[in-house]
């Protein structure tokens, strides 16, 4: 077999747009499961999937390899590498103090926000902006680790404007059943970064095929995410450990909140005071909690005069 340079996971997303349906769910299976994968054999996957293990076998050979066996050994190799990680981040920092391990990821993740603002699209961002406003209804999805994102996204989102859907799913078909009503009309926010979810890029080729606006948070233009999507929101994620890094995403997001309050700063006053009333009128937070909204403007993030926009 030709030797190539990406990782079995990365031939996968490379391959993924031109898969059949049949062998998009084998790859999308593999990608969430690979520790329960690496165990089958073509039959057990097969039948794990809801597929024949002969179309199991021609997904492998039709990633390039020469069946399933090899296609099996290179995914172990696959895991192996990812478990002998937390090794090498014990050899690497094994003999360093906390305050030299704090200052070393801290100084990580500001680089990475570093590259963030100098490689992050403004036209794209404020394009985001605007389809998130104009949307009817606007579904969120961010699996596995990018899930803590879509959460906090989807909190602040409530607080801008109505009807978001965070879609929380285990399962493909449970994806699909709550995205049922996605249109032209509708807008939907991907959240992935390396192991990228290949649940969360189904969601995106779903609402792509439903004409609904496509907006992606991810890592690079080499994503997947990016096929089928027409507003990219890039950021750095590299694993300074053996978590993701999700620092610069965050910031992201944080940006886009903020925009999002700008340009609704009535209504967004408007629903934190409504919310207000139900928490004292709920005793949802006692008098000595620290009061949400006070006399000065609801947001304050000075901006340059050059790039303030009305």
């Amino acid at each position: 077999m030709e030797q190539q340079d990406n990782d079995i996971i990365s031939r996968m997303n490379d391959k993924f747009a031109r898969m059949s349906k049949s062998h998009k769910a084998i790859a999308a299976y593999i990608s969430d499961y690979y520790e329960q994968a690496v165990f089958m054999t073509a039959a057990k996957l097969g039948e794990t999937i809801g597929v024949s293990e002969s179309t199991v076998v021609r997904f492998a050979t039709g990633l390039g390899y020469d069946g399933y066996p090899e296609f099996q050994r290179v995914l172990e190799e696959w895991v192996k590498n990812k478990l002998n990680k937390v090794q090498k981040i014990g050899a690497k920092y094994g003999k360093s103090t906390q305050s030299e391990l704090l200052s070393s990821v801290l100084g990580s993740d500001i680089e990475k926000i570093q590259d963030t603002i100098t490689n992050l699209d403004p036209v794209a961002f404020q394009a985001a902006v605007d389809t998130i406003l104009k949307a009817r209804t606007v579904y969120l999805i961010g699996l596995r680790s990018c899930e803590p994102l879509a959460e906090f996204l989807n909190f602040y989102l409530n607080m801008i404007r109505d009807h978001v859907i965070l879609v929380k799913t285990t399962s493909v078909t449970e994806l699909f059943e709550q995205m049922m009503r996605i249109n032209e009309k509708d807008a939907i926010i991907g959240i992935s970064f390396p192991r990228y979810s290949m649940r969360t890029l189904k969601a995106m080729e779903f609402a792509s095929d439903r004409n609904a606006k496509v907006i992606t948070i991810t890592d690079s233009i080499h994503s997947p995410m990016n096929l089928y999507s027409s507003c990219n929101l890039l950021a750095r994620s590299d694993m300074v450990s053996i978590v993701d890094s999700l620092v610069a995403p965050l910031s992201v997001i944080n940006a886009l909140v903020v925009a999002l309050c700008l340009k609704r700063p009535e209504e967004v006053k408007n629903n934190l005071e409504s919310l207000e009333d139900i928490w004292n009128n709920y005793q949802v937070y006692l008098n000595d909690e620290i009061n949400f909204i006070d006399e000065e403007p609801i947001l304050y993030y000075p901006l340059k005069k050059d790039v303030h926009e009305e």
